[in-house]
């Protein structure tokens, strides 16, 4: 197959009669539901990745980390060897994160399911993240209506807020280490804050994962695991 797996249905969505590229049987609604169901393992695997105990932790590619406002704390304590507790609370950030992504399945899956033939064309004839932007424009809102309850709720089964207590308390009853690294005004956030916070970089990690799932799926032979994958991606041979 010469070029990326893609390249054939690019060439076949972008006519008419799809059936006259390179003597195929195919037609154009099948050429996109082809992109539809490849696109639809590459998500699929995405999540499967994230969605996973250390699905985030491990990956330092996603891995959510402390927030900005208390690297000062995260400093302090480390320096006071209380570096444990901040451990635990990025731990338990990263499970909240591995609970909501999930649910992100079905919601890219609506998303595949409207696209059209005018998206497939601009996916197919795009960049190489074509496909995840078209993600980020049709799911990010929806994204986030449903991940934010769901970290909401894991925060508070993994303790998230449990472990931020602890560790602020730890901070800003340490004798001069509060003052030093930060002081206790300046450093505080609420449970609403962490759970934004943890909600924005689950989304930003998933999008990251579904761009390599997209460069992955552009690059490479999809796995053929279905017939209609087969005839899509085997009749650019």
């Amino acid at each position: 197959m010469v070029g990326g797996p893609l390249d054939f249905l690019k060439s076949a969505v972008s006519n008419t009669n799809a059936a006259t590229v390179a003597g195929t049987a195919l037609s154009q609604d099948q050429v996109v539901n082809g992109l539809k169901e490849a696109l639809g393992k590459g998500v699929e695997r995405a999540v499967a990745s994230l969605g996973r105990t250390n699905g985030f932790l491990t990956n330092m590619n996603v891995k959510i980390p402390m927030p900005a406002k208390l690297q000062s704390v995260e400093k302090g304590l480390r320096a006071a060897g209380q570096g444990k507790l901040v451990d635990d609370f990025v731990t338990s950030m990263n499970r909240a994160a591995e609970q909501a992504v999930p649910t992100a399945a079905a919601v890219f899956g609506d998303s595949i399911k409207q696209m059209s033939i005018a998206d497939a064309k601009g996916i197919l004839g795009g960049t190489n993240d074509a496909a995840t932007q078209f993600f980020r424009r049709t799911t990010q809102t929806n994204l986030h209506a449903k991940f934010f309850p769901l970290v909401q709720k894991a925060t508070d089964s993994v303790g998230v807020t449990a472990s931020y207590k602890q560790m602020m308390s730890k901070f800003t009853t340490a004798g001069s280490l509060g003052g030093l690294f930060g002081g206790k005004s300046s450093v505080k956030l609420d449970a609403a804050d962490i759970d934004s916070y943890v909600t924005d970089r689950a989304m930003d990690g998933l999008f990251k994962v579904v761009a390599d799932e997209e460069k992955s799926i552009r690059a490479n032979p999809v796995a053929r695991t279905s017939d209609l994958l087969q005839k899509v991606f085997g009749s650019g041979k």
